[in-house]
């Protein structure tokens, strides 16, 4: 199955520079719609799902910032950059509290705003990725709410910290398996310093006490390489 290209709406209307940016990001593997002003953007936008809208300023019949105000009403969270001749501080600004995401002015580089249209795209799969990922667990006699930090066994709940949290999540996606010392590190403290893996296995510890009451749940250390959360059926 052929991976869906991300969709960009592209709102210009001097006729040459929107065919041009048009062509080399549809080179670039994007599929762009490009409208000449702002009221069929909108329709557009209303019409059809974007990744990221890329819009003029000054455009015939709704200009830019009406039409960003008309996009935010709808999706409040889609990318959006502001493409202009309009360098005056005050524009920028304006374009700013509207929610830009990025201001670009005219003249601009090609592969600069491409590179920054990846940019804004990748980090905002990464968010949607995050957001989708499991965070109810069971394990157990217990069950583990990663985003109300909650670990609950029968009618007893306590609330952990944000790297027990954290650290306890990890090793729910790894169960039965090696959750590698240094992966953990890198993600939760940044580095894997010696200190920072002296303060991890504090952390184990305490997880090993929330976990005590159940004794088919061990949290194994595999010296020199990490730990496995062991959950016995």
């Amino acid at each position: 199955m052929e991976e869906r290209k991300p969709k960009i709406l592209l709102a210009e209307d001097d006729t040459n520079l929107g065919m041009v940016l048009k062509n080399y990001l549809e080179l670039n593997d994007y599929d762009v719609e490009l409208c000449r002003d702002g009221i069929l953007a909108l329709a557009a936008f209303r019409r059809d799902k974007f990744d990221i809208c890329l819009l003029d300023i000054m455009m015939p019949n709704m200009d830019g910032f009406k039409l960003a105000e008309e996009i935010r009403d709808v999706d409040p969270d889609i990318p959006l950059f502001f493409l202009s001749a309009k360098t005056m501080k005050e524009d920028i600004i304006q374009g700013y509290k509207l929610g830009a995401d990025d201001y670009i002015s005219k003249p601009f580089d090609s592969e600069l705003l491409l590179l920054k249209i990846k940019a804004i795209l990748k980090r905002n799969q990464e968010l949607n990725n995050k957001e989708e990922e499991q965070f109810e667990f069971k394990i157990g006699q217990y069950h583990f709410n990663s985003r109300l930090r909650t670990l609950t066994k029968g009618g007893d709940s306590s609330t952990l910290s944000p790297k027990e949290n954290e650290l306890l999540h990890m090793l729910c996606e790894h169960k039965n398996d090696l959750l590698p010392r240094e992966v953990a590190l890198k993600k939760i403290w940044g580095s894997d310093t010696y200190f920072n893996g002296r303060s991890m296995d504090v952390y184990i510890a305490k997880l090993r006490k929330y976990l005590k009451e159940d004794p088919n749940i061990e949290i194994v250390n595999i010296h020199g390489n990490g730990f496995r959360l062991v959950v016995k059926d």
